[in-house]
């Protein structure tokens, strides 16, 4: 669906909002709009191996009722034209000609994983487009164990799944009771929406990003030195036992970042925001409004 008017978007939900597609930098990019109007957009980047289906229905809509959101999917994932970078730098670009194209000249963007490191690059890349940013389950550019897959996480993405969306429960979830059930209210929501659902990653997404990851994790003598250049308002939000981006790496954004607020939830690891939906939406909310 082309063009969608504005006064229809806002109407829409996570489930109801239509895949749109508009072209930039010789791509043409599949996303959705929709929430409140009159309000800066927040644009969501999405983690490793995932789609716009893979938000959270709590967490868009959640953040809907106060603001327009827009989720969409990189060069080459899921109805997105093109091939995926093996550069965090490239999916930068690419996030910002999509931006531009859509015609915003301010937006707010959070960032989920992989999603958090493009993130911080679109802001270094173009501060004067970014007015806040929302870090979440993510890291610094030349993190700690950043190089390369951790070793929890090489067993969690090598393992085998009855249902492969259940990698998800050891990817974002505790191995605790309590975090493993709230893990499953998460795989229903995530998987609700039925029609209109955007492919699944193909074969050769995982080693593009994972070669992008490595490749921009390198540890340098000025190691976080692009962290001084993001003086924008930030949130850095993780779970205390996050397995696959390690939770000191939140640690080190707040500490490095001028201007960085820290949330940390109990028994939660990387999916932290999907253990804690309606928290995380009042953070959010509560930052963004300031």
């Amino acid at each position: 669906m082309e063009n969608t008017d504005f006064a229809e978007r806002i109407q829409h939900t996570h489930h109801t909002a239509p895949t749109q597609y508009i072209e930039a930098a010789g791509i043409r990019f599949a996303y959705r709009r929709f929430g409140k109007k009159g309000t800066v957009p927040l644009l969501f980047n999405v983690h490793f191996l995932g789609t716009m289906d893979h938000w959270d229905p709590k967490i868009t809509d959640g953040l809907a009722q106060e603001r327009e959101v827009i989720l969409f999917d990189n060069a080459g994932i899921g109805a997105t034209s093109g091939e995926t970078p093996e550069s965090i730098y490239e999916m930068a670009r690419y996030a910002e000609a999509f931006v531009d194209v859509l015609g915003l000249k301010q937006i707010d963007l959070l960032g989920f994983s992989m999603g958090g490191v493009i993130s911080q690059q679109i802001v270094v890349d173009r501060p004067e487009l970014v007015r806040k940013l929302v870090l979440t389950g993510t890291g610094p550019k030349g993190g700690e164990a950043m190089q390369g897959a951790t070793p929890e996480g090489k067993a969690i993405f090598t393992g085998t799944y009855e249902k492969p969306e259940e990698v998800w429960l050891k990817v974002f979830f505790t191995p605790s009771a309590k975090s493993q059930a709230a893990g499953r209210k998460f795989l229903e929501r995530f998987m609700a929406r039925k029609e209109d659902r955007v492919p699944p990653v193909k074969p050769n997404v995982g080693p593009a990003q994972r070669a992008a990851l490595a490749a921009y994790s390198v540890i340098t003598e000025d190691r976080y030195s692009d962290l001084k250049k993001i003086t924008q308002p930030t949130l850095v939000v993780n779970g205390g036992d996050d397995v696959i981006i390690y939770t000191i790496n939140s640690y080190l954004l707040q500490q490095k970042l001028p201007d960085a607020t820290l949330i940390l939830f109990p028994d939660a690891g990387h999916g932290s925001l999907y253990q804690y939906p309606e928290l995380y939406v009042a953070y959010v909310n509560l930052f963004l409004n300031q």
